[in-house]
């Protein structure tokens, strides 16, 4: 979270080196990591009933009481939202807005929308709003390749770990339907995430080198959801889940950024 906000604020400066890139990676950061531990927090109890993540430390009570964890979890979210005022005001309002999401976005109530998509989208907005904040179709673009990359991430691991959810008394979707109807919902979201990478090129004026890219990993992204609609398998669930995070997403703006830094 915080190298794609970083990487969003770099792209919004055309490459310029400034201090702000720097508070601004610290205030995201802070921020996102204050999120995650309150996230933990509110989820410690579905999180004890499933075996991928009852070994977290609080679940697994390694921190007792857990609300020992809130003042650490506090205050690294103040200090953050302290630093993204400092930049912009803006800035903080995405800060906030993301925390706020993170709150609310829990393993029992709801899945992805709009919470998750929201919570997602903060780095990217505080990124680029302490550069530039206006809202732009940019912004925009990068904010919709987020929302169409997030049901790949976190729904392909729900297949891959469907039966642990089910165990733990959770049945929203795409637990709630079949494997093979998610998984073709699925291969949509990576050719709409495909058509949103590829149009970031002609709004963001980018070269050769992000389009070439953005082709390659968006193929393997498509051949990964056809694969896994003919298969169903949880492996190739998995395999799609780990695509979407690194090389996929992380690959995407670090290819912005070299496109910037090199190639204009």
């Amino acid at each position: 979270m915080t190298f794609i906000g970083g990487a969003a604020a770099f792209v919004a400066s055309e490459g310029q080196l400034s201090t702000e890139l720097i508070l601004v990676l610290v205030a995201i950061l802070l921020t996102a990591a204050g999120a995650n531990g309150l996230t933990n927090y509110r989820d410690r109890d579905v999180d004890a009933r499933m075996q991928r993540t009852k070994n977290r430390a609080l679940p697994a009570g390694r921190i007792y009481p857990p609300q020992k964890v809130l003042p650490l979890v506090v205050g690294l979210i103040i200090i953050g939202l302290v630093l993204a005022w400092r930049l912009h005001p803006y800035v903080f309002l995405a800060g906030l807005s993301g925390v706020l999401a993170a709150a609310t976005w829990r393993k029992k109530v709801t899945c992805v929308y709009p919470q998750g998509t929201l919570a997602s989208c903060a780095p990217v907005l505080m990124g680029w709003l302490a550069v530039k904040p206006f809202l732009g179709w940019e912004l925009l673009l990068l904010c919709l390749l987020i929302t169409l990359w997030l049901p790949l991430h976190v729904w392909n691991l729900v297949v891959a770990y469907r039966e642990d959810y089910l165990q733990a008394g959770l049945g929203y979707f795409p637990i709630s339907r079949q494997v093979r109807h998610t998984v073709r919902i699925l291969l949509l979201f990576s050719l709409l995430l495909y058509a949103a990478s590829v149009s970031l090129y002609f709004i963001g004026g980018f070269t050769w080198l992000y389009l070439a890219s953005v082709n390659l990993l968006g193929v393997l992204m498509v051949y990964a959801g056809v694969r896994l609609v003919i298969s169903g398998a949880t492996r190739d669930a998995w395999r799609l889940y780990k695509l979407s995070a690194f090389p996929y997403l992380g690959l995407i703006f670090l290819v912005m950024c070299l496109d910037i830094w090199l190639l204009r």
